[in-house]
């Protein structure tokens, strides 16, 4: 596990991905792999039975199959062109190694096919489906989350380099170990660290707090700590408002409310109100 792998399509805000691969690349000191993959467009085959002459019909057919043949040429090369770009944008950011790498197929397939070599990755909140539509979230981002077992990092559309991060903790194994994680790793390195729990307050609830607060402070990390009533994603985004917190960071699938809002509906209202970045661990 080595590569900050980043995800690179027509949208927008591939300027935002790229400057956020490139931070995390050189906070984990890692190479950057950039990836763009062409989705099978599924032609709709036309009718054309009816009173068309046979050679006629053989005639549209034929150029049909030239038509997607240039369109999957052009596709093709306009990939090529997005990673050409995103590669010099990386590298003019200080990042020396830099490798691209174009896929066919899906983009959950093409990353659980890397994750070997996977350390972080990095996408967009926004993908090229939805770039120009405000609080709608990349059609594919759902999907990446339930199947990839890497840390993902998801960007808004602008760029602003991180100084504090927010833990959404549930006191679960997943998060727990999250915590662990989170505090050896060097992308948060020199961040102050809020944890942040949304539950009753309960003496479990507060000693699990202070568990996490203790990890993180052994990692080298100024921590802070709240425990929240109310209903999870505005209780988290109105605190992180009110701190001007620049980094989300959750486990993925855990064991109480913050799983529920994981896997359900409330995941991606979570992440479509988000304009900060948002740090999925596994």
């Amino acid at each position: 596990m080595t590569n900050v792998v980043s995800c690179i399509d027509a949208a927008a805000l591939n300027d935002a991905v790229c400057d956020y691969s490139a931070w995390a690349a050189q906070q984990l000191e890692a190479p950057v792999t950039l990836l763009h993959v062409l989705e099978e467009q599924q032609r709709v085959q036309p009718d054309v039975t009816g009173n068309i002459g046979l050679g006629t019909r053989e005639h549209l057919l034929d150029e049909l199959a030239e038509l997607d043949e240039k369109r999957a040429k052009l596709a093709l090369q306009h990939g090529h062109l997005l990673l050409e770009q995103a590669a010099k944008k990386v590298q003019a950011q200080g990042v020396t190694v830099v490798t691209q790498r174009q896929r066919h197929g899906t983009l959950s397939n093409a990353l659980l096919d890397m994750e070997d070599d996977m350390r972080l990755c990095v996408l967009g909140l926004h993908g090229e489906d939805s770039a120009n539509q405000l609080h709608k979230v990349g059609s594919q981002l759902e999907t990446v989350i339930r199947t990839v077992h890497r840390p993902l990092l998801l960007t808004p559309s602008s760029y602003t380099a991180p100084k504090q991060a927010m833990f959404a903790y549930d006191g679960s194994a997943t998060a727990s170990k999250g915590v662990e994680t989170l505090a050896q790793s060097p992308l948060v390195k020199g961040m102050a660290v809020h944890v942040v729990m949304v539950a009753d307050a309960s003496s479990k609830h507060q000693e699990q707090l202070a568990w996490a607060k203790e990890q993180l402070e052994n990692g080298g990390h100024h921590v802070s700590t709240a425990l929240l009533q109310g209903e999870v994603e505005p209780s988290l985004h109105a605190y992180q408002k009110q701190y001007d917190i620049d980094l989300m960071v959750m486990g993925a699938f855990g064991h109480s409310r913050i799983r529920q809002f994981l896997i359900g509906s409330t995941t991606m209202k979570m992440l479509q109100e988000s304009t900060s970045p948002v740090l999925v661990l596994r």
